[in-house]
């Protein structure tokens, strides 16, 4: 986090709040605003919080490379792209990670930057009598839930970190990393504490606003990795089964309707960052398409990936796998098919969108939604959270609503082979109730249900030393469960914060 005084970064704060585009940061200040005069109007408390929605953006595949911490490090892709090219990248991919790295210090960056953007709010509002009290308490409740969603991913990225609260002098920043389980705490606080003055979900919500819904279900999320709080597989249960409870949100039918630019903004879509053309476009476009149609050529999913999806007794694939990721043999949109695209054979599908929807010289300006947390991740967590209370017979429950949604692609793809009959033995229902076997199938689904959205990292390490090893070591010899189950922190901060404690 930068050291710079509070009345300059408000200007910054307003500024992108107004435009919401990295861009706009080479331009010339407008005007001065101190803390003092800045939240005076309902206008501006509302730029300061659009700006606090900004990290969120996959605007740039390397400012905010989540896709690699949370994928590439997995067994569910590798790197890509040119020999060389981004080579901070290999090495996650190799485990031989120096707190130098650049997606290290991307992911560091970013998400501290969203912090101290929901600070600036938080401090500017929290005794603020002159904005109109609606749009204070809503501006307040967003701002901390997006604090939570930040610090859940620095500190399942990195570990024990800083905590900052308020925004801080430069004597203030130098602070110690504290422990896991109290930046948990707080996170739960912020979730807590944010739903009461969030909208209910509903279609009249704008595009993009957090809900009481979003802030239940990264609460649930957050239990289910908080493994040090008494209870936590209740607690999760209990936040995944109050968004259940709106009765808003449900599957789509096609599961590909999260991933394609006029179906996006659905029910199932329960906390999603809002890409649109033009100042905040998803680049992962680019980023992850080929080299000869306009992108860079990242992200290759591997073939462990792709051989872990279900298939039926007569051979028919899990209609999932061709919906996440392209492969010889199938249409991978109109780009074609080319061998020489991918090392491992298959390339990433979801977050790509076809030629004719974004042309080739264009290919950075995606229109595409990152969907932070769909509704089959809710069902997915209640699942989990159920069975690992020993509710085996009721986690049946919601992990068979998401297979049945997999399996009955059939029955509303009409591109499909066979379309109209589910084939023979897909995705049957899952039956058992021993609580092992049923982990197992739970997280199996997990894995097919949510592969390349940058979850499978943060799973495979709390699943625990004994699975991480299992995965991760036929892949990436070098990765060692007590040394990378956290990233460094970055060296930045390590040069800058003198109490850091490391």
């Amino acid at each position: 986090m930068k050291h710079i005084k509070l009345s300059i970064v408000v200007i910054s704060v307003f500024i992108i709040g107004i435009a919401g585009c990295k861009k706009t940061l080479d331009q010339p200040i407008l005007g001065f605003y101190s803390p003092d005069n800045f939240f005076r109007t309902d206008a501006n408390a509302q730029f300061a919080v659009n700006a606090a929605y900004s990290p969120l953006m996959f605007s740039s595949g390397t400012d905010n490379p989540l896709w690699v911490v949370g994928d590439v490090a997995s067994d569910d892709a590798i790197k890509g792209g040119n020999t060389g090219d981004q080579a901070d990248y290999e090495a996650v991919n190799q485990f031989n990670i120096l707190p130098t790295n650049s997606a290290v210090e991307a992911i560091w960056g970013r998400y501290y930057d969203g912090v101290f953007k929901c600070n600036v709010v938080l401090d500017g509002l929290t005794n603020n009598t002159i904005v109109s009290d609606d749009v204070r308490k809503s501006s307040i409740a967003q701002a901390k839930f997006l604090r939570a969603y930040y610090y859940f991913i620095l500190t399942t990225t990195y570990g024990n970190i800083p905590l900052h609260l308020k925004v801080e002098t430069p004597e203030e920043l130098q602070s110690p990393a504290i422990a896991q389980d109290s930046i948990y705490a707080q996170i739960e606080k912020d979730c807590i504490e944010a739903i009461p003055d969030l909208q209910d979900p509903s279609s009249s919500v704008p595009l993009g606003v957090v809900t009481k819904g979003s802030a239940y279900a990264l609460l649930s999320k957050v239990y289910l990795f908080d493994a040090d709080l008494a209870n936590h597989y209740q607690l999760a249960a209990q936040a995944a089964k109050n968004v259940e409870s709106f009765g808003y949100y449900s599957l789509t039918n096609l599961y590909s309707d999260n991933f394609n630019a006029n179906t996006k903004n659905n029910t199932e879509a329960v906390f999603t960052v809002n890409h649109l053309s033009g100042g905040q476009q998803n680049d992962l476009n680019q980023f992850f398409t080929p080299r000869d149609w306009g992108g860079w050529g990242f992200f290759y999913p591997t073939a462990n990936l792709a051989n872990s999806f279900e298939k039926a007794t007569t051979g028919e694939e899990d209609p999932r796998l061709d919906y996440t990721v392209g492969r010889e043999g199938e249409p991978y949109y109109d780009l074609g098919w080319d061998p020489s695209w991918t090392t491992t054979g298959y390339l990433c599908k979801k977050w790509i969108q076809p030629l004719s929807v974004i042309p080739q010289n264009n290919r950075g300006q995606g229109n595409l939604n990152y969907e932070v947390i769909r509704y089959s991740e809710v069902l997915l967590i209640l699942a989990e959270a159920l069975n690992e209370s020993g509710q085996s017979a009721d986690a049946l429950i919601p992990l068979n609503q998401v297979r049945k949604r997999a399996r009955e692609s059939y029955l509303y793809d009409t591109s499909l082979p066979g379309y109209g009959t589910i084939p023979d033995g897909l995705l049957p229902d899952i039956t058992t109730l021993d609580q092992s076997q049923l982990r197992d199938a739970i997280r199996q689904e997990r894995r097919s249900e949510l592969a390349l959205e940058f979850h499978r990292f943060y799973d495979i390490i709390r699943y625990g030393e004994t699975y991480a090893n299992s995965v991760l070591k036929p892949v990436s010899p070098n990765f060692n469960y007590s040394k990378n189950k956290w990233f460094p922190i970055p060296q930045s901060e390590r040069d800058t914060n003198k109490k850091l404690g490391l």
